[in-house]
């Protein structure tokens, strides 16, 4: 009889000091939330508040993952801001995520991509936050996985697109199910035995593609009686007009930049899954 009363306690005891947890915590997360900058109006998926990327930059991803959002339901949002307000990346991420309610309401298929850019007396942050509805597709191993291999490289070299970019396009391949995570895993473990033969088959492809476009000049220089360098000079540019031009961040994918565009976040919520880094 005392051995129940006893865990009766115990049991008790446990339940008053998880009550009392919450209500300390309140008072904190009403203030981080105080600080989380507003969702956008108009609805914007991508918000960068620091000027980290360009206008045409932000616009690529914007519309790419507006897209993806619409083919999917899934939303891969990101948010680059000045400052963590005291709180680390992780915490700041699952907080804005839940604020802004990144992803649809139910299914919890929101991604945050969290950046605090690197200062002079501040180093830079990045973070990678995941809903519980993407956690299988995309598990907290394979979010470190791409911090590393994918944003922190081109971070640390000043190109920021390219490692959002990058990033963003592992997630989707990732959520749609065009590999899973453990083939992820295994890819990027023998990426580095692999470099130079993929260089040496790059170069290949190169001096094949000069060699070809250097032979068609022959014949048209021939065939119209102009210079040879006229000749290439003019496929040369002919090649380029009918390509894409990242340039000017076109992609094969739809735009959004004519009609439509981000309807807003639906509601979802984070489980606390996800990894980050540094540089």
């Amino acid at each position: 009889m005392k051995y129940h009363l006893t865990i009766n306690k115990i049991i008790m005891r446990n339940k008053i000091k998880h009550i009392v947890l919450i209500l300390l915590s309140l008072p904190s997360i009403n203030a981080i939330a105080q600080n989380f900058p507003e969702k956008a109006n108009p609805p914007k998926i991508v918000n960068d508040y620091t000027d980290f990327l360009s206008n045409a930059e932000i616009q690529a991803l914007e519309n790419k993952l507006v897209n993806f959002s619409y083919e999917t339901s899934t939303q891969i949002a990101i948010a680059i801001v000045s400052d963590l307000d005291g709180y680390d990346p992780a915490s700041y991420a699952f907080g804005l995520g839940d604020y802004w309610g990144i992803g649809q309401k139910g299914k919890n298929n929101g991604i945050l991509i969290l950046v605090k850019p690197k200062y002079q007396n501040s180093k830079g942050e990045v973070y990678i936050a995941t809903g519980y509805g993407v956690e299988g597709a995309v598990p907290d191993a394979i979010t470190k996985r791409i911090v590393n291999n994918e944003i922190l490289p081109y971070f640390k070299q000043g190109q920021y697109y390219k490692g959002l970019d990058e990033a963003t396009n592992r997630i989707m391949e990732l959520t749609r199910g065009e590999y899973t995570a453990d083939e992820y895993s295994r890819k990027t473990q023998s990426n580095t035995g692999s470099a130079i033969p993929v260089i040496i088959i790059f170069l290949i492809v190169i001096i094949f593609s000069i060699m070809g476009r250097a032979r068609r000049a022959r014949h048209y220089a021939v065939g119209h009686n102009i210079p040879f360098w006229i000749a290439m000079g003019m496929l040369s540019s002919s090649g380029r007009s009918h390509g894409g031009s990242f340039g000017n961040f076109s992609s094969g994918g739809g735009s959004f930049g004519g009609g439509g565009g981000f309807g807003g976040f639906g509601g979802g919520s984070f489980g606390g899954g996800g990894a980050g880094g540094s540089w």
